[in-house]
């Protein structure tokens, strides 16, 4: 058999059965149990939050989390948000484009109507302002000019000035 293969390697092609149970080959295993995961190490800091929010369909302005939906209004565009746009329900490619047995299709989905399956929809976002406190200004501090081209030199000199 080892005559009319062209190279020698072990392969697919060898008539030696798998040693082992199963018919694995338990060589490049290791014995006994598994170790225990590292709890110990480092891990990667959570650098955004998550916020959840209701946000008006027509302008994504953020509305507030005690805002009544029913006879409600955008206080940014004064779109109608109890509607079917808003509603977490609302979905293009169903029946009557919504994902509750209504009985009726609705023809003006952006209209203010009196559904009562109506849930509004809430998006959950990254929390775009960082949580170590108060914003970082990015500007730069004020820096006093050098008076002479001399006068920078010394600067740089005594920064690095060895005592």
């Amino acid at each position: 058999m080892d005559g009319d293969r062209k190279y020698r390697q072990r392969g697919y092609q060898d008539s030696d059965p798998p040693s082992g149970p199963n018919g694995r080959d338990d060589r490049m295993r290791p014995r006994g149990p598994r170790p225990p995961l590292d709890v110990t190490g480092p891990r990667l800091p959570r650098l955004v939050e998550a916020v959840t929010a209701a946000r008006c369909y027509n302008c994504a302005t953020t509305l507030p989390a005690d805002f009544s939906f029913v006879g409600g209004i955008c206080p940014k565009c004064k779109v109608a948000l109890h509607c079917c746009k808003q509603c977490s329900y609302f979905d293009p490619s169903t029946r009557f484009q919504c994902l509750k047995p209504i009985p009726v299709r609705i023809p003006v989905k952006d209209a203010a109507n009196e559904c009562t399956f109506f849930r509004a929809r809430v998006t959950v976002a990254r929390d775009s302002m960082p949580s170590g406190g108060p914003p970082v200004s990015t500007e730069r501090p004020e820096v006093a000019a050098p008076k002479s081209s001399t006068d920078a030199r010394i600067a740089f000199d005594n920064l690095f000035k060895k005592e």
